[in-house]
């Protein structure tokens, strides 16, 4: 590079645009950028730099803010909102308000108005595949399919049960056969027979027998039989009373009685749970025999159970939450203290542990010495609590999942009809074209709002007609001869915007209403905007400097050669100036 020249970029526009017989020599440059915006005054064809403002707003801090609006208003469509995408939807979508004011109010109305100044993005999208309904003819296939499934599990079923009733009754009739020997036996030849066996002696031979037969009823589904043992040898001390008895064997009674108790309960447990298969199964026919009789009737009945069930779970479960009385006992939070979640099965429980630990410190433990002692664990014990209601939760929930897993067989439609059911999982609706919307709304204008209010971002400087207003005070303050005497009027009937950020709708009749607020009235303002805003600046220093060596620039000694910056050094590019005229 042989030669340098350099300037401002707006004062190259204004001097372009005045070329062109678009602006005169006196008036203003109005450049907004992409990181700042100016206002330059013109005087006799000459910026005055003095009396310029410059305001830390442009092109860019309206797009940042753009996408960061649409990033917070559309979260799951943030990696589309890129900056070439948002410049892009700046430039063609956004413009500047009249009045902000009433048009914000415009849209917070919602009304038809602000609908139609409203802008949609439509992102790629591809619909999800039409979910065709089945025919007749499939429905009828499937349910033809899944009845020969079912017959043929329920063939493998039955001939499983065959061979395990074949299996237990062969093993019955070898294990009564070597019952039979074994009575009839001499004792000493009982141990030979047993070593041909896995038994180690008559007991073991007799216990594998009731078991094989107790598996037999089941295998058959015939109700078991809860045998009376001969407990006299087992429980021989129960009935004994205390006086006739040693120490040593008032320690044995404790013993078998906890053991008695316990064998009485799980039989009585084992019992019932066989009562209860063989209820579910009666009702479950029975269910059946109503749903083949009414269907429409049988599932409008489930559906009410279900709703009522549901209903209450969620209450109670609500109610053991928050508490569903107070005793006064509510701590400074707000909640509810453990004493207030307590049912009463539970309260007794806590209560007789607390009796049992004082009465164990007055003294000499006697714990266990009385018979009333031992029935502490049938009140404390969760498991023979039948009054507990922590029962009444856990069968409700039960009947809820059973009614709930009834409807999904039967009804297809259940979880449409009932989506807020706390026993169905949530579905979310299917995307529609709808979602891959953006709309631009209030966006369009408060983006560019920025450039008369800075404000809105946090930044304490001036907006673009503030800017004039304070320029034109600056300037009539100058007592310089460069300025001499100078009409306002002059000053505002020639304003040329120029830059990328001065092609916004609106910012023409919005600025030439902010700056004839300042002025008198029947003051003349007249505002123009550069043949091209973005590449005048270019056109302008390229007409100014021309080419070659022996251009304007160069004759008239405003250029800086490779020689001049070898002898006066950097200071040289400090104190140049440039004229543009």
């Amino acid at each position: 590079v042989n030669v340098v020249a350099f300037g401002v970029d707006a004062a190259f526009s204004y001097k372009y645009n005045q070329q062109r017989g678009i602006c005169a020599r006196d008036g203003f440059a109005i450049c907004s950028g992409f990181n700042t915006s100016h206002v330059i005054p013109f005087v006799n064809g000459e910026p005055v730099f003095g009396a310029c403002y410059r305001t830390n707003v442009g092109g860019y801090n309206v797009t940042d803010y753009l996408k960061q609006l649409l990033s917070l208003k559309y979260p799951h469509h943030t990696s589309k909102f890129t900056w070439e995408k948002t410049e892009e939807l700046k430039m063609e979508h956004c413009y500047i308000a009249s009045d902000y004011a009433s048009e914000v109010r415009l849209f917070q109305s919602r009304d038809t108005k602000s609908e139609e100044k409203t802008r949609y993005w439509q992102i790629p999208w591809t619909p999800p595949p039409a979910e065709e309904l089945p025919s007749e003819e499939e429905i009828a296939r499937k349910a033809a399919l899944k009845e020969r499934q079912g017959q043929r599990l329920r063939e493998m079923a039955e001939a499983k049960r065959s061979n395990r009733i074949n299996d237990l009754e062969n093993e019955i009739r070898e294990l009564e056969m070597l019952s039979e020997r074994l009575r009839f036996s001499a004792e000493d030849d009982v141990p030979s027979i047993l070593s041909r066996t896995v038994h180690a002696s008559k007991q073991d031979v007799e216990s594998a027998l009731t078991k094989a037969l107790q598996s037999l009823r089941r295998a058959k589904g015939e109700p078991e039989i809860i045998e009376k043992s001969d407990s006299a040898d087992k429980y021989n001390l129960i009935n004994v009373p205390d006086e006739m008895l040693t120490p040593d064997q008032l320690r044995q009674k404790k013993k078998q009685l906890a053991f008695k108790n316990m064998s009485d309960g799980r039989q009585q447990k084992k019992q019932k749970q066989f009562e209860e298969g063989i209820e579910k199964e009666r009702q479950k026919k029975l269910d059946e025999e109503k749903r083949l009789e009414n269907p429409e009737r049988y599932l409008e009945e489930l559906r009410v159970k279900h709703r009522d069930l549901s209903e209450k779970v969620a209450q109670r479960k609500k109610l053991k939450t928050n508490g569903g009385h107070g005793n006064g006992n509510h701590n400074a939070s707000g909640g509810v203290g453990r004493g207030e979640r307590l049912n009463p099965s539970q309260r007794e429980r806590m209560r007789l542990l607390a009796s049992a630990a004082y009465d164990r410190g007055k003294g000499e433990d006697t714990f266990g010495a009385r018979d009333e002692d031992w029935e502490l664990y049938k009140h404390m014990s969760r498991d023979n609590d039948d009054d507990d209601d922590d029962v009444q939760p856990d069968t409700d929930e039960a009947e809820l999942a059973r009614l709930s897993s009834r409807l999904q067989e039967i009804d297809p439609t259940f979880l449409k009809l009932e989506p807020g059911s706390s026993a169905e999982a949530p579905r979310s609706r299917p995307l529609t074209k709808e979602d891959f919307q953006i709309g631009l709304g209030v966006e369009r204008f408060r983006c560019p709002e920025m450039l008369f209010e800075p404000k809105l971002m946090g930044i304490e400087q001036l907006g673009l007609d503030e800017m004039v207003g304070w320029s034109i005070k600056r300037l009539l303050g100058r007592k310089d001869e460069e300025v001499g005497v100078v009409v306002e009027d002059r000053l505002t009937s020639s304003i040329l915007l120029t830059g990328g950020s001065c092609l916004f709708p609106g910012l023409r009749e919005r600025l030439e209403a902010g700056i004839r607020m300042m002025r008198p009235c029947g003051a003349p303002v007249r505002i123009y905007t550069a043949s091209d805003p973005i590449l005048d600046a270019w056109r302008g220093a390229s007409a100014w400097f021309g080419g070659g060596d022996d251009s304007a620039a160069v004759a008239a000694g405003q250029s800086i050669s490779r020689m001049d910056y070898y002898e006066k050094g950097q200071d040289c590019l400090r104190s140049y100036q440039i004229r543009y005229s």
